[in-house]
């Protein structure tokens, strides 16, 4: 394996989406492996690849890691994106996680029935503009930063953007009531 994070999940966003987002946010070049047989990912299983049994995997610096928050967790400390100290690296974690439930809604919605699209796009909307867009829009306005923790870019400002894009492709005026937000 070359010097390079390799990264290994179906060809698609899911939970690898993440992973990729805050590598590229910390300058970091990787490959991608993508499964696209069964049998592939068969085989991780059977060899021991998977601790859990599931994607993704990344290896890195000589480790093999499994379960998204770890392998963000890892790259976040890696990279200098998850704060000065133990209070930055908790308010990241919350911001992180509350990010995660409303990110957790976009990612079931290509699996959903066509008849239930319409009812999970009506509480990905609620839930994004009453729940966590202005906790997010409160943060940036109270202490007049551009960054959510610590005025240094971190990997709460990374997931939230990426947040951001992914409601917004969804449904495209969602930020209107969002001036904060509009501008990260």
């Amino acid at each position: 394996m070359s010097g390079k994070p390799r990264l290994t999940y179906f060809n698609g966003r899911g939970r690898m989406e993440p992973v990729r987002w805050l590598l590229a946010a910390a300058g970091v070049e990787f490959e991608e492996k993508f499964l696209e047989t069964r049998e592939q990912y068969e085989k991780l299983m059977k060899d021991g690849e998977l601790m859990f049994q599931q994607v993704p995997l990344v290896e890195i610096d000589g480790m093999k890691l499994v379960q998204t928050r770890a392998i963000l967790s890892y790259i976040a400390g890696r990279y200098n994106l998850y704060g000065k100290d133990l209070k930055e690296r908790a308010l990241i974690d919350m911001y992180v996680e509350g990010i995660t439930d409303l990110m957790q809604m976009i990612l079931t919605f290509p699996f959903l029935p066509p008849e239930a699209k319409e009812k999970n796009l009506e509480s990905i909307k609620e839930k994004a503009t009453n729940r966590y867009f202005p906790v997010f829009e409160k943060a940036l306005k109270q202490h007049g930063q551009d960054f959510l923790v610590g005025n240094k870019f971190s990997w709460a400002d990374v997931q939230l953007i990426e947040a951001i894009l992914a409601v917004e492709e969804k449904i495209p005026a969602v930020l209107s009531a969002f001036p904060q937000l509009q501008v990260i």
